[in-house]
């Protein structure tokens, strides 16, 4: 048996290398024995998947159904961890736990943004107004279930992928919706301007009143919960939830304090090392290459990539990952409270759909059925795309995308692809693109 693995977060990167670490042995093993690993968790729930919080939300899914499983041979703590004892190789918990490691993982993920609006904090508070809601952890999820109700009144502040998600999934319950957005467009960092205008639409058709390119200067507080969200306008916005879906920021508290090496999140390198040789870090709170992801599958290839490290397995370093982003828009009548409203929206986005201007750009709508593709290749690579409506051909064209190969020189297999399951007008780019932006 080898020096115990102490994992940091049983987030989706922690729980998946402790489920590696646990079930499969060192190579030549057989997988007959694990590596002996113990798991520290602060959130009193068993871990879960975080990506499926707005179907929770939307009231789809109960609590119980998003729970990951238990990983095998590991032990589990509750317990928040507070020091890293870098000298002696020990983790110092806040019950008086204390755990020897021969490897430590630091997956520790990240914490929502909290936007510095006035009125937001009470001077010295350090907790969160009545009424307001981060969206990050499963606790947040099931507050906000609890408190809303048909007609209930919700700001929702940030227009990204959380934010939108969140809106939809209330607007699903029958409250009644306002996002707002910084950004000149939701979704800014996967969506073009066409497939977000796309996005806004279907929001807008559920009763979601959305606006972009604006900016919230404050909130206004009566009785201890906060009544009015203020604008830059001067406009103000009455509400009996706010939710807060700013973004997140790497959580590298820890690091930081055991004197890791520490810029946007914690650095490593290509085998997940950080400065320290016995210290690794995965997930949303590392910096890879200059690079911090905060998402999903790239938590899951490093913790993929750092269980193979330590089990011996011959892998290729990790280099970096390419992502593909999934969300799908439920239809109404999926929760409680159904509203009417447009059926699902799913959409998928992919590398960079922003063309430069040698770029192809092959680009399919149709107005009628809401759907809508396009794909940029740049010389003979596929770059980037965004797909609404119909997703029968992302896995192909994600694989394509992700594989890096030279296309063929032919648009064929790539019309093909984006014309399943009927062939639709196309265009290249420097024509007017189909359904306009």
């Amino acid at each position: 048996m080898t020096s115990t693995a102490v994992v940091i977060g049983a987030g989706l990167a922690g729980a998946r290398v402790a489920q590696r670490l646990g079930a499969e042995g060192p190579e030549g093993t057989q997988g007959a024995h694990g590596l002996e690993t113990v798991l520290i968790g602060e959130e009193d729930h068993a871990p879960y998947n975080r990506v499926l919080l707005a179907e929770v939300l939307a009231g789809r899914y109960g609590a119980d159904v998003i729970a990951l499983p238990k990983p095998p041979g590991t032990t589990t703590l509750r317990a928040r961890a507070v020091r890293i004892d870098r000298a002696e190789r020990r983790v110092h918990c806040d019950d008086g736990t204390v755990v020897p490691y021969g490897t430590l993982i630091l997956a520790t993920g990240s914490n929502p943004v909290l936007p510095p609006l006035r009125g937001l904090f009470a001077p010295g508070a350090r907790e969160l107004p009545g009424g307001v809601h981060a969206f990050r952890t499963i606790d947040d999820c099931l507050a906000l279930s609890e408190a809303v109700s048909p007609g209930t009144r919700v700001v929702v502040i940030g227009g990204g992928l959380l934010g939108v998600s969140a809106a939809r999934a209330l607007a699903g319950r029958g409250a009644q919706v306002v996002l707002t957005q910084q950004a000149e467009r939701l979704m800014e960092r996967q969506l073009d301007p066409a497939s977000s205008e796309l996005v806004r639409a279907h929001l807008t058709g559920l009763g979601v009143e959305v606006h972009t390119e604006c900016r919230v200067r404050g909130v206004g507080v009566t009785g201890g919960a906060v009544r009015s969200v203020e604008l830059a306008d001067g406009y103000s916005l009455g509400t009996d939830l706010t939710v807060l879906a700013c973004g997140v920021r790497p959580r590298t508290g820890l690091a930081l304090a055991a004197g890791l090496d520490v810029r946007k999140g914690i650095v490593v390198d290509d085998r997940l090392r950080t400065c320290d040789p016995h210290i690794r870090a995965i997930g949303d709170c590392a910096e890879h290459a200059g690079r911090v992801y905060g998402l999903a599958t790239p938590a899951l290839e490093q913790a993929d990539a750092l269980a193979d490290d330590l089990l011996g397995h011959a892998a290729a370093p990790y280099t970096g990952s390419r992502m593909l982003t999934r969300l799908t828009l439920t239809g109404p009548g999926s929760g409680p409270g159904p509203v009417p409203g447009p059926g699902p929206l799913d959409l998928a986005a992919f590398g960079d759909p922003e063309p430069h201007p040698d770029d192809d750009v092959i680009q399919l709508a149709d107005a009628t059925r809401g759907t809508y593709r396009k794909v940029v290749v740049r010389g003979d690579r596929l770059v980037g795309g965004v797909l609404l409506g119909d997703l029968a051909s992302v896995g192909a064209l994600a694989r394509a995308w992700e594989a890096d190969d030279p296309l063929p020189d032919d648009d064929s297999p790539l019309l093909d692809l984006l014309t399943h399951p009927q062939a639709l007008d196309f265009v290249r780019a420097g024509e007017t693109p189909i359904g306009g932006r």
